[in-house]
């Protein structure tokens, strides 16, 4: 099985790639424009691997698209380019309405272009599996789940970017009888992480003795997922996913901003200790715009479904990465030398 990968430099992505090559043994092509969050680095365990291609490429290039299909001839489609940082949406919404839209739509048309084309066996067992964020259903108050057919109500540009790309993809196969699978997902973390996100840029702030800018009074809250549950959760809905439903997959980890800070900076403790607590480095800072208050997710109908649950608790997926961080310099620190050093980003001018 050959499976063209999307965004595969990425953080979700190269774990999904990772997964694929190195676990189930299956060939990928990953396709990625190499933005400033996508890091060739995080693939070097498979680079060599004759299951393993890379195309530099952008999904807005329909033309580029059609090429790398024709010369790949894929089964299956993993889309999960996007941008996906919120606070850069809030100041820089045109890339992704770009990418995350526009992207989508060529993406959808180009396998939708190779899909009529090929054979009835091959033809059947195609899918194209797109990968979203529970984002897109908005906020919760403090009871309830997201679920399925949980209504949208995105309250950033970056969700509501993912929710009309989920829009599309749902279109396509209610149209054009592509056979679409859709995944929401709740907040990942994890290894190779891009450290503008909150877990690794309080891992690093800390270790550089810098503030832990936590929004508001750190009372939001979020359903936390280890990346590598993640990936197999995601081959699972490929595999086995009914075309044309919608799959949640969350890792019923439900934490506020202000406990995750409080857990890192007690691993660092332990495992890297200075002559002070890390959670004195803690400061609370103006709140994000628009900032949802909770997400949770229901992951029932794809436990159910494919088979998949979380092997990781918030517990011991936390320390496995605060561990790879700490072991990992040489990964990051490049990233926050040269791309992005831990400033506040999502700033509205006033």
């Amino acid at each position: 099985m050959k499976i063209l990968v999307t965004g595969g430099a990425g953080f979700i992505g190269s774990a999904v790639c990772r997964y694929l090559v190195s676990e189930r043994g299956l060939s990928v092509v990953n396709v990625d424009k190499l933005t400033y969050a996508a890091n060739l680095a995080s693939l070097s365990s498979i680079e060599t691997d004759a299951n393993y291609r890379f195309e530099r490429a952008d999904i807005t290039d329909r033309a580029a698209m059609d090429a790398i299909f024709a010369r790949h001839a894929p089964d299956a489609v993993m889309h999960l380019a996007a941008e996906s940082h919120v606070d850069r949406s809030i100041t820089g919404a045109a890339d992704f309405i770009d990418t995350n839209i526009v992207g989508t739509y060529q993406l959808l048309e180009a396998a939708r272009g190779y899909w009529e084309s090929l054979d009835g066996a091959r033809r059947d067992a195609f899918r194209f599996l797109h990968v979203s964020t529970d984002e897109v259903y908005g906020s919760l108050g403090s009871e309830g789940l997201f679920h399925e057919d949980t209504p949208y109500d995105p309250s950033s540009p970056y969700s509501a970017s993912k929710a009309a790309s989920d829009h599309l993809a749902i279109a396509w196969g209610r149209t054009y009888g592509l056979p679409v699978i859709v995944s929401n997902c709740s907040n990942n973390y994890g290894p190779y992480h891009f450290p503008e996100k909150l877990i690794p840029l309080v891992v690093l702030n800390a270790l550089e003795g810098r503030p832990l800018p936590i929004y508001g009074d750190g009372s939001n809250v979020r359903d936390w997922l280890y990346v590598e549950d993640h990936a197999r959760a995601l081959y699972l809905l490929l595999s086995k996913g009914r075309v044309g439903e919608k799959y949640n997959v969350g890792g019923r980890n439900e934490r506020s901003n202000l406990q995750v800070v409080e857990r890192i900076c007690g691993l660092l403790d332990a495992h890297a200790p200075k002559n002070h607590p890390y959670a004195d480095l803690i400061t609370f800072v103006d709140d994000r715009p628009g900032h949802d208050a909770r997400y949770a997710i229901d992951a029932t109908k794809t436990e159910r479904e494919v088979g998949w649950r979380a092997q990781e608790t918030f517990e011991t997926g936390l320390e496995k990465t605060v561990l790879w961080y700490l072991e990992q310099e040489s990964w990051w620190r490049p990233l926050r030398d040269g791309r992005y050093a831990g400033e506040r980003l999502g700033l509205l001018k006033s």
